[in-house]
């Protein structure tokens, strides 16, 4: 089992803010596939939790139950005079879940719940410039 890393209270606050994300996954040939989707914080558990309408028939969600690697990228553009861009992009192991209680009323209830193991940050903290990394381990 990958060891994950918890995420911080500016990533959490940040991923709080934002519901729309970009999840890549890879098909069975190895090519990459990069979905917007609807993202939530578990948390309890710190995990990201991707959420959606029949979310169980998408190519993702059988792209996950294939190969559990996934990328995924939540920013915005903060300001654009100065132009001042945020974001998260978190790498892990993804699981697709069936039958559970989804993020909002209305979607599937089939989700995919993304455990993060590397995390790079950028723009979230007012105090730091550029890019900070961080890996499980």
């Amino acid at each position: 089992m990958t060891a994950s890393i918890t995420l911080t209270d500016l990533e959490r606050a940040y991923l709080d803010s934002q519901t729309l994300g970009r999840l890549a996954t890879v098909d069975g040939a190895g090519a990459p596939q990069n979905s917007p989707v609807g993202v939530f914080l578990d948390e309890a558990t710190g995990e990201i939790v991707i959420g959606g309408y029949g979310m169980g028939e998408t190519r993702k969600f059988h792209n996950v139950e294939r190969n559990p690697h996934v990328a995924l990228v939540v920013d915005d553009v903060a300001s654009r005079n100065p132009w001042k861009v945020r974001g998260v992009e978190i790498r892990g192991t993804a699981v697709t879940l069936h039958d559970v209680d989804p993020p909002m009323p209305g979607m599937s209830r089939e989700v995919i719940r993304v455990t993060p193991t590397w995390i790079v940050t950028w723009g979230l903290d007012p105090h730091v410039e550029g890019r900070h990394v961080r890996r499980a381990g």
